[in-house]
């Protein structure tokens, strides 16, 4: 057990207690409340832990990108993985098929970013539709062709290395997806949506979770459960007691990557004991050190956004003269987390760390006349600077 003392959070004078008498104990002593050694909690002796959508989603998303590089797809099939409706048979996994589940209704869906602004949703929905509709119409009929500037085609990364397949500015359209999706869905979800307390305490969710009322035919709260769904989106192909990371493609390999790098090292167990005290608290009914402790996941998973979009600039860069291939692979990387950058969430604000606006202009800059065949180091450089600069890093940190 780890004991986390609320006075770390300014909150020395709250004394916790729990009162729902069908909850498993969370140990509790005045200024302390005490959160699991990990990510377990029980009512009755059976796990009240339940984020299966989430996880279901991840897969979906797995299956689809990988699909995004078979050139005997359709768009017409693309478009069904993205836009699953329950009982098509558009994956190999066939209780994916049978879910009612699917990748585009959560996408730019947050509660607090878009219910209101469904401008901006349709907007996102759309990009994503053209990626899928270019890389059949632009990239498939030139597969076996060598890509060169405004043509597009395969390149091959220098020595015999994996070849890349790219639209007429250089641009893999399979990773603008995939990383866009760690924005648009993980990162959305995450930060605007479930962690929000538009979600956690709408409706009677307050009142019920003070009483121990669970949803009908389950042993979870709705406050319980919406927590859940936002650890879901990070760890929910991991093992949520203890968490491996790098078990998807998605926001759980890059907070990976991020924790490997020393200049960040410690954000993997900042972000996980924040998910496990801010569950325990909503077990206590503390709902203040609960939004504390997301907070903290806010800045954290933002943070590891904007490393990785400056990260891929700056590595793009430096192979720009030596192995186009390779270097046209990152900034393409680069490019889905820029795109990711608008679903981050600055503490304490409703507002993303860099919005729709400043994000398209990076965009507009990368991919102005043959994109990255044109695009100059000192561009990247400019570009990078401007992210860094929204975060607590440096460019040089972010780069390793």
């Amino acid at each position: 057990m780890k004991k986390v003392l609320l006075g770390l959070f300014t909150l020395s004078s709250f004394i916790i207690t729990s009162c729902a008498s069908d909850d498993d104990t969370i140990p509790t002593d005045n200024n302390e409340v005490i959160a699991p050694a990990t990510y377990t909690f029980s009512r009755d002796g059976n796990s009240t832990v339940s984020y299966s959508g989430q996880t279901t989603r991840i897969q979906m998303s797995e299956e689809f990108i990988s699909a995004l590089t078979d050139n005997t797809k359709t768009e017409i099939s693309l478009d069904a993985m993205f836009a699953h409706v329950e009982g098509n048979a558009d994956f190999s996994n066939t209780d994916l098929n049978a879910s009612n589940k699917s990748i585009r209704s959560k996408t730019a869906a947050s509660s607090d970013f878009f219910s209101a602004n469904t401008t901006d949703a349709n907007a996102i929905k759309a990009d994503f539709d053209l990626w899928i509709s270019n890389q059949v119409a632009e990239v498939f009929p030139n597969w076996t062709n060598t890509a060169t500037a405004g043509n597009a085609g395969n390149l091959q990364e220098a020595g015999g290395g994996t070849t890349r397949y790219l639209n007429g500015k250089g641009l893999e359209y399979n990773q603008a997806v995939s990383k866009s999706l760690i924005g648009a869905l993980m990162v959305d979800q995450i930060l605007n949506n479930y962690l929000s307390t538009s979600v956690l305490d709408a409706g009677s969710n307050v009142a019920d979770n003070d009483a121990g009322i669970v949803e009908e035919g389950k042993i979870y709260t709705s406050m319980e459960h919406k927590w859940d769904e936002a650890f879901g989106y990070l760890y929910g192909t991991d093992n949520a007691t203890n968490p491996i990371l790098n078990e998807d493609s998605f926001l759980n390999k890059y907070l990976s990557r991020v924790e490997n790098d020393t200049d960040f090292a410690g954000i993997a167990s900042e972000i996980y004991e924040a998910f496990k005290l801010g569950r325990a608290v909503i077990v206590a009914k503390n709902y203040e050190v609960r939004d504390v402790q997301a907070t903290i996941i806010r800045e954290k998973i933002s943070t590891i956004i904007g490393v990785r979009a400056v990260y891929y600039l700056q590595s793009g860069k430096n192979k720009l003269a030596t192995d186009k291939a390779a270097a046209f692979h990152d900034l393409s990387e680069g490019f889905g987390f820029i795109y990711s950058l608008q679903f981050t969430r600055k503490p304490g604000t409703n507002e993303p760390y860099l919005t729709k606006t400043e994000v398209d202009g990076f965009i507009s800059q990368l991919l102005t006349g043959n994109g990255f065949w044109d695009v100059t180091p000192a561009t990247l450089d400019e570009i990078s600077e401007a992210i860094s600069a929204e975060f607590s890093f440096t460019t040089a940190q972010a780069a390793n």
